[in-house]
């Protein structure tokens, strides 16, 4: 009876980007980021605390391999952002988990692009320039995600997309990165 269970939750994992995929990907996003903002001198890469870290750090690498020249990259968290995280009002639950943040430059007039693993919502995108705003004035805030899943409860579009997903809200999409999981892939799961 549990390897049946065991088999019916995998059969409700869907691979819906490889390594290769994802590789071929965030190579496509950052030809697109050069091309939209040519003087990347003015440029960070912002990556919202978890999964939005590392795929800004590899944004940032591929941008130096291809125009010679690395953005600086940092790390924004935004758990006391939240709109759901409101203690005064009760609705925490638990502690929440804390992330560093790492911005290791002056966003101020900077064109500063935050990069997320997952567009859902909006609410987190919301969050996270909220947070930036804490540290200065940005010339200007670009979205790049890899995975933009719909459903929008705000009105946030991304600037660079890997690639859109249509789901449903029972469905989650789960980002792995090399990272912190050992694996590249994007998966939908029920």
């Amino acid at each position: 009876m549990r390897e049946e269970a065991g088999a019916e939750k995998k059969s409700k994992c869907k691979v819906i980007m490889s390594e290769e995929q994802i590789a071929r990907t965030l190579a496509r996003m950052a030809h697109e980021i050069a091309e939209q903002v040519p003087d990347l001198s003015g440029v960070v890469l912002v990556g919202i605390q978890r999964g939005g870290v590392d795929l800004a750090e590899r944004l940032a690498s591929l941008l130096g391999a291809f125009c010679g020249l690395r953005p600086p990259t940092g790390a924004i968290d935004i758990t006391f952002y939240r709109d759901d995280m409101d203690v005064r009002l009760g609705r925490q639950k638990g502690q929440p988990k804390v992330h560093d943040t790492y911005l290791p430059f002056d966003v101020t007039d900077k064109t500063v692009i935050l990069v997320d693993d997952v567009l859902y919502t909006g609410r987190t995108i919301r969050a996270a320039i909220d947070a930036l705003f804490d540290f200065g004035r940005p010339r200007a805030i670009r979205l790049a995600v890899l995975v933009d899943r719909g459903h929008r409860d705000l009105p946030i579009r991304p600037d660079f997309v890997g690639k859109n997903v249509p789901t449903s809200r029972s469905e989650r999409v789960v980002v792995r990165l090399k990272e912190g999981d050992e694996v590249d892939e994007v998966v939908i799961m029920e």
